[in-house]
């Protein structure tokens, strides 16, 4: 098992003076000492706070969470990096169960699911249902259940993410973490936390309707790479839909009016076939992007192997060893 030297606590503010301080603190008690502050340019004092608990601190050179967590991880030289709000609603001392899946190297991404043990006044009503919509979402459109994508609290190993790409410049940064790890293949595990309330001192950054509908379409355009089928064959669906009502109204007024609407009908012919060419691109693109992920794995199985040549040289000789069906006879 690796040592808490080896960890970096990522923590993205802005204005976060409130709480700053308790929050740098608490992991300091938890023996991480590497706390690593980003700043989104606070005009509260929050740097200077952080700084003054003993935090390193530095102020990103453009705006938003997701662009803050970039330039810090290109900071980073150690293998493992814990990255957490700096709100106060997250609790340091469930950095050890977030850590323990990356340093006995079982995942390379953790995820703490907020909903496990949640304070009954911790998440808005609407914010409660928005959550529950985007991640009903990602795991219609991606094929996988991570219960709480939109989760600040994350463990990851720095070879990982540096992996993955990368480009929300705000809160749709999360969203991006979950739908690349499930692109690439990153071993991701959720583990359960508590959430509790924000500090009344403390005012949110989030604008639940702005930022919900940021996510869901950066949730809708990642699935252009990573579920072309589900991302083509929803706007073929619709245009299917669309020709077809069209076309069953002309097919009405026709048959019990005796009108033609020629105009119509070749609009709706438009929708259909649009559809269906539509639905082909989504199904060949899958099939790109299936062939596509094989031969990256293959890739990066030959590149482990000329990593660990003697590896995976003792694998072969330990199986050309083992006896075959005449010896053990």
């Amino acid at each position: 098992m690796e040592s808490r030297d080896d960890v970096c606590v990522l923590i993205p503010t802005l204005n976060e003076a409130a709480t700053i301080g308790s929050v740098v603190d608490g992991f300091h008690e938890q023996g991480l000492t590497n706390v690593l502050v980003v700043d989104g340019h606070s005009s509260d004092g929050t740097r200077e706070i952080a700084a003054d608990h003993g935090a390193r601190v530095i102020t990103q050179s453009g705006s938003g969470k997701g662009q803050a967590v970039r330039e810090a991880i290109r900071k980073i030289s150690v293998p493992y990096i814990l990255m957490v709000d700096g709100d106060g609603t997250y609790r340091p001392e469930d950095a050890e169960a977030m850590l323990e899946p990356l340093l006995w190297g079982d995942a390379q991404h953790v995820i703490g699911d907020r909903f496990a043990h949640m304070e009954a006044d911790a998440m808005s009503r609407v914010n409660s249902v928005g959550n529950r919509v985007i991640n009903r979402a990602f795991s219609l459109i991606h094929g996988r259940n991570l219960r709480d994508i939109l989760s600040g609290y994350r463990a990851f190993t720095r070879e990982s993410v540096e992996a993955l790409g990368l480009y929300a410049d705000g809160f749709g940064i999360e969203t991006e973490l979950a739908v690349e790890c499930v692109k690439h293949g990153v071993t991701t595990t959720v583990v359960d936390i508590h959430y509790g309330s924000r500090p009344a001192a403390s005012d949110t950054n989030l604008h639940p309707l702005r930022d919900g509908g940021i996510i869901l379409m950066t949730l809708y355009k990642l699935a252009k790479t990573n579920n072309p089928l589900f991302y083509f064959g929803s706007v073929a669906g619709v245009s299917t839909v669309i020709g077809v009502i069209i076309g069953l109204y002309v097919g009405v007024e026709y048959v019990t009016i005796g009108v033609s609407h020629e105009a119509m009908a070749v609009v709706s012919a438009f929708f259909i076939l649009f559809g269906m060419q539509l639905l082909m691109f989504g199904v060949l693109s899958d099939l790109i992007v299936t062939l596509n992920r094989e031969q990256t794995r293959r890739l990066e199985e030959i590149a482990r192997q000329r990593r660990n040549p003697a590896e995976h040289g003792e694998s072969r000789r330990v199986e050309s060893a083992s006896p075959g069906p005449d010896e053990r006879a």
